[in-house]
């Protein structure tokens, strides 16, 4: 048995252990990286971790830190509620705003994980506050992301249209673009109606009325009436960063109240919203630090953020205290120890060899459709961007005769290789997953694992069908 067959056989291991035993599949994997990358392959120990993600630990790290300070000083709730205001109170709009801000950052330049880092986490403490699904939420995010990823000034679609050039293919970042557009928004929409979407309140008077007041200085009482689409009777209590009690009434279709009462530390003033302390003012100006600095001056999101959230907890430890406690050290492990093994994978040449595979099969339209699955498979646990990278090149041979439009290839390709990004495994999933507020993160990976098992599944015959058959003749 091959090397790399082996390697393959060791990875569907780990994903049974895993789901059977109730293990830490990143450990699993670490332990598979070692053994496979010791024994098989014959790779020192400097190799293996060579494919440690350190960029990622990092980017979990540092954001998921940030944000545990923003919600332990009340910013983040202080964002949620002006978010809402913005949009009226239509709860369902605020999926499509978060898809859109998202879209449109990685539209003008923003790498998605970094977009994805900025926008995930006030995305979920939406869906937390107001009961929206968070695959939904999430999901839409990631989404949006994909959308915009491919404008003819993104970073991916720049580096999709440059290797097309290098490689002196027919190309079109028009239909690169438009094509990752529709595909996102398209199964944006129908998860939108499968998650509850339409179900969410839609008008900002009749179905969603709000009336925020909290009278005084310091310590004081706030007091919110929503009308929501359930009537129910929730009953919360939660610790917070300000003196204050919160009372929210519901009325929906099933009669019922919600009472939520906060209790915290610190004295506030707030009418019609919550009050901007010092800290929340200085967290609102770390956020848009990390913002300018991921856009503008191009600096890694994880080691900005991480800095931000140093420099606050050294002013306002009181804030911060148990906010290295709230970073996801499981998800981070499941991550790191995932995308270690798919390095070793790689540096053995499993995924080089599994391409060239496929790309020596006689039927074009096949070959089209087997390159497309590799690509969602493989970048559901790796880089997008580089799976694109070496998937291009590997369709050069039967591109070349023409029988394939180049131009229909390239763009499944890539939505084929970008959209899995769901994925709890690749960056912008184990983002969502991360951040994900008031979940059983155990039953929320699973989610988002199946989701993105079904989208590996589904899109790439879909997108195959749509832009690579129509051109082959």
């Amino acid at each position: 048995m091959s090397p790399e067959v082996i390697s393959i056989l060791v990875l569907a291991v780990v994903f049974v252990l895993a789901t059977t035993r109730s293990i830490n599949m990143g450990a699993l994997a670490f332990a598979a990286a070692f053994g496979v990358g010791t024994l098989v392959a014959g790779m020192s120990t400097d190799d293996i971790f060579a494919g440690f993600p350190g960029d990622l630990f990092v980017v979990l790290v540092g954001v998921t830190y940030l944000f545990a300070i923003a919600r332990a000083n009340g910013t983040t709730e202080w964002l949620v509620h002006a978010s809402v205001r913005l949009v009226g109170g239509r709860v369902a709009l605020i999926p499509w705003v978060m898809f859109a801000v998202t879209g449109a950052l990685t539209a003008i330049g923003a790498v998605s994980p970094a977009a994805v880092a900025i926008v995930a986490p006030l995305a979920l403490g939406f869906a937390a506050q107001y009961g929206i699904s968070p695959l939904l939420m999430g999901a839409l995010v990631v989404h949006g992301a994909q959308a915009g990823g491919f404008s003819p000034i993104s970073i991916y679609g720049s580096t999709v249209n440059g290797i097309v050039a290098r490689e002196q293919l027919p190309g079109s970042p028009l239909a690169l673009f438009a094509a990752s557009l529709i595909v996102n928004l398209v199964i944006a929409a129908a998860l939108f109606v499968a998650l509850g979407g339409l179900r969410l309140p839609r008008t900002g008077g009749g179905d969603r009325a709000a009336n925020t007041t909290l009278p005084g200085t310091g310590n004081g009482t706030e007091s919110t009436t929503l009308t929501s689409a359930d009537n129910r009777t929730d009953s919360t209590t939660l610790t917070s960063a300000d003196n204050r009690t919160d009372s929210t009434t519901l009325a929906g279709g099933r009669s019922g109240t919600e009472t939520t009462t906060r209790t915290s530390g610190e004295g506030g003033t707030a009418v019609g919203a919550l009050s901007l302390t010092p800290a929340r003012i200085a967290t609102l100006l770390a956020l848009l630090a990390l913002v300018v600095a991921v856009l503008v001056l191009d600096l890694d999101a994880g080691l900005t953020a991480i800095t931000l959230a140093v420099v606050l907890s050294a002013v306002w430890p009181q804030d911060s205290k148990a906010a290295v406690s709230e970073i996801t050290w499981p998800t981070v492990l499941l991550i790191c120890g995932v995308l270690t093994y798919v390095g070793v994978l790689d540096e053995m040449g499993t995924i080089t060899w599994a391409g060239h595979a496929v790309g020596g099969i006689g039927i074009p339209l096949l070959a089209a459709l087997l390159l497309c699955y590799i690509g969602a498979l493989v970048s559901a646990f790796a880089s997008s961007v580089g799976i694109i990278g070496a998937l291009i090149p590997l369709a050069v041979p039967f591109l070349a005769q023409g029988s394939i439009g180049a131009v229909g290839m390239v763009a499944a390709l890539a939505v084929s290789a970008t959209v899995v990004d769901v994925s709890p495994f690749s960056t912008n999933g184990a983002l969502v997953l991360a951040n994900a507020k008031n979940v059983d993160r155990d039953g929320f990976f699973r989610q988002l694992m199946v989701y993105g098992a079904l989208v590996v599944v589904a899109v790439p015959a879909l997108v195959w069908l749509a832009l690579v058959v129509p051109g082959f003749g």
